[in-house]
């Protein structure tokens, strides 16, 4: 990619201007970002601004590549912007049904729209739309020894649910270039000190040295490994 164009964002990335959703579509993704990461004793999607990001992810292929240097975002073309453009029509198409799917439950069990609604209720909303339970507080592992948290490499073929949750998550914890992450909240939450452009990343200026973990034995760190050092 080091030989494609780069091309400045066609909107500000902090900026509230709406790329693909209406202003209805806007409310209701945030309201519902918002019961994903919510807000406690510490900032939610809300705040971060997930819903940005997901209007910049939906609106084409302009957000898809930031640049190295953080000066802009590359300019695909050719097969690969053909299928990024067909990949992303498919997802509009997932998220402006999930709108209507959400208001259509939450009239008939509420009467109002999903953003009208209070916090338990659009819960229940959800609930009822993803076919599954609410979850408990976070935890990184159950009983079992299992991860709880579901990672998704691709977005491809995913329900409304699953999308949002996992571009929820990019929108929270992703690099404030892509829309999302205001002011490095996500970050600030799990205690991550990233970077200040993508730029510092290139140049030297950010480093994360002085966090790796040095001089221990790995015995230490991972008490299952056998005598040999293997699993």
């Amino acid at each position: 990619m080091a030989d494609w164009p780069v091309v400045p964002a066609p909107a500000d990335s902090g900026s509230g201007e709406r790329l693909f959703f209406d202003d209805h579509e806007w409310d209701t993704i945030e309201a519902a970002c918002a019961r994903i990461i919510p807000t406690d004793h510490d900032p939610g999607a809300r705040e971060a601004g997930a819903v940005r990001f997901i209007d910049r992810y939906l609106s084409g292929i302009d957000f898809v590549y930031a640049a190295a240097d953080g000066s802009g975002f590359l300019q695909m073309s050719g097969k690969l912007a053909d299928a990024w453009r067909a990949r992303v029509s498919d997802l509009g198409r997932v998220y402006r049904q999930g709108v209507r799917d959400l208001d259509a439950i939450a009239r008939e069990r509420f009467g109002a729209d999903f953003v009208a609604l209070g916090e338990s209720d659009q819960d229940a909303v959800l609930v009822q739309l993803s076919g599954r339970p609410k979850p408990a507080p976070v935890a990184l592992v159950d009983d079992g020894g299992k991860p709880t948290i579901q990672v998704y490499a691709f977005d491809d073929d995913l329900t409304f649910f699953d999308a949002l949750v996992a571009h929820t998550r990019q929108g929270f914890y992703g690099d404030p270039v892509y829309g999302g992450n205001r002011d490095r909240i996500g970050w600030t939450v799990i205690g991550f000190p990233g970077p200040e452009s993508l730029k510092d990343t290139m140049d030297g200026t950010y480093s994360v040295r002085e966090y790796y973990v040095q001089d221990y034995d790995w015995h230490d760190l991972i008490p299952h490994l056998g005598q040999s050092g293997t699993p």
